[in-house]
């Protein structure tokens, strides 16, 4: 058994050393073998057809080196002082012949295959991972083991995590965003293929360490080198760099920005996953759902006096901005249809009916319920409901007349909700004639409305009672002596009709 001493020195590896600040200089004058490795993703531009990693001739004795400097990696349990008793005379061979750098490091594996453990390759690993060691070789050797199928386990546990340590010190280091995607190359031509997204674990590096432009960046050269990425895991969890990224920016508020990232993409010619096109669609709900509440809240001031009241103008720029919005929804549910499958269908018209409830365009809205029961997927009751008070709130008679076919059927809970929203959309729209001739009908159909519900007819009556109609409409409903044991539409109005 050879002497360990030589070796001690890497044993107790932290593997925390900042990256050096020439490491971009490095990499260009050093890593010319860069260009074996492209020819496994069969570019264009690269008249290269064979698949192996090594197919750049080389001068005998020599080889271009990289060196990255490894981080945050747990060895432990890889290098323990045992270890040095068990390494045998052909692991230091091995090592002392890879840094010759004489031959292709696949060869002198073979060679020395029958006399290399899978602890003492796995040690091999590690030490070429390390700062100022040749980590090309580290990936050449772990491409060796793969097609030779010795990776097991805790192999590729090994391998990836000293992957992550050099994805993480270039991120942290401030590399240019492209030598991160270039590892991310290499690591899918050597076959690593860990149980998580890389590409989703640098995402949320960079968005960690506060430099959200930087993904964005990274996403963009990620999909124009085509970087693989895990569509659907085994649980089921969709996924992909553009709509990972847009739901990190969802999280932050910045539903808009996630809406203008997807469509930058995908109109600059790349090709986001269409999964990204439903995480922009739900952010163009949210936002529409924002801009909604906001709304609400200045006309509450309005009312209050506590700011002036909007003018054309300032409703013209409201409309411009919904409408905005809506346009880019309709845009990403068109590729959603035109790029994926029928099954996502019904996702879309649910996508695209939530918008437009949000922005409170009822026919639209309406539309995209028939849409919904078309490709199979029936909306619930409690949307109906919201579209009619929709389209009461804007007169839609039509709309109205199609959205209550059917209602006589339903239950008397049913029928009454329903009955309740229709009510709503007349008061909430002004249309107090409409709103009276709904409370007698839910009479006649021993249907008691509320009590606030009945309560805002009748004052919305009382403060417009000069207006043309509204007086007789006003003693119609007075004059209405339907009774139940819950319900005296009389007590709401008689103390406002005695003034008559």
């Amino acid at each position: 058994m050879a002497s360990a001493g030589g070796f001690a020195y890497f044993v107790d590896l932290g593997l925390t050393l900042s990256a050096s600040s020439s490491f971009s200089n490095q990499r260009h004058q050093l890593f010319g073998r860069r260009l074996s490795i492209y020819s496994c993703l069969d570019y264009k531009n690269l008249n290269v057809q064979s698949p192996r990693l090594s197919v750049a001739p080389r001068k005998k004795g020599t080889r271009e080196i990289r060196l990255f400097r490894s981080g945050g990696i747990e060895l432990n349990r890889f290098l323990t002082s045992d270890n040095e008793d068990e390494m045998s005379q052909g692991f230091f061979e091995a090592i002392e012949e890879l840094e010759r750098m004489a031959r292709e490091p696949a060869d002198v594996l073979v060679e020395m295959n029958d006399k290399l453990s899978i602890r003492e390759l796995q040690l091999v690993l590690v030490y070429f991972s390390q700062e100022g060691r040749d980590s090309w070789c580290a990936l050449e050797v772990f491409d060796w083991l793969r097609k030779e199928n010795r990776v097991d386990k805790e192999t590729m546990e090994l391998m990836v995590s000293i992957m992550c340590g050099w994805v993480q010190k270039l991120i942290n280091g401030e590399h240019d965003v492209a030598d991160v995607v270039d590892l991310l190359v290499d690591m899918d031509c050597v076959g690593l293929k860990p149980g998580f997204s890389m590409v989703e674990k640098v995402i949320s590096l960079y968005w960690e360490m506060g430099e959200k432009e930087r993904a964005i960046v990274f996403v963009e050269k990620a999909l124009r080198r085509g970087i693989p990425y895990v569509d659907d895991d085994d649980k089921g969890h969709k996924g992909g760099p553009t709509g990972y990224l847009a739901w990190k920016m969802m999280v932050d508020g910045n539903f808009k920005d996630a809406v203008q990232l997807v469509i930058y993409f995908r109109e600059s010619g790349l090709k986001p996953e269409i999964y990204s096109y439903l995480i922009a669609m739900t952010a163009v709900v949210k936002e529409l759902n924002e801009f909604a509440k906001a709304l609400r809240k200045l006309k509450g001031f309005t009312k209050t006096s506590l700011i002036a009241e909007l003018d054309e103008q300032n409703y013209e720029l409201i409309e411009n901005y919904q409408s905005a919005l809506i346009a880019d929804g309709v845009k990403l549910s068109k590729w959603v249809i035109q790029e994926g499958d029928s099954s996502l269908y019904g996702v879309v018209h649910e996508r695209l009916l939530a918008m437009y409830i949000c922005a409170g365009r009822g026919v639209e809205a309406e539309r995209q319920l028939w849409e919904m029961k078309v490709v199979g997927k029936e909306a619930g009751k409690d949307l109906y409901d919201i579209v009619l008070a929709i389209c009461a709130s804007q007169k839609e008679t039509d709309a109205i007349s199609r959205l209550l076919t059917g209602m006589e059927v339903t239950s008397y809970a049913s029928k009454k909700k329903t009955l309740l929203w229709l009510l709503r959309g007349y008061v909430k729209g002004g249309h107090l004639n409409d709103a009276s001739e709904t409370i007698i009908k839910m009479l006649d159909l021993g249907l008691c409305p509320d009590y606030l519900d009945r309560a805002a007819v009748v004052h919305g009556l009382r403060k417009a009672i000069n207006n043309p109609g509204n007086l007789e409409t006003y003693l119609k409903l007075f004059k209405n002596r339907f009774r139940t044991s819950n319900c005296t539409v009389n007590q709401d109005i008689w103390p406002f009709a005695r003034h008559y």
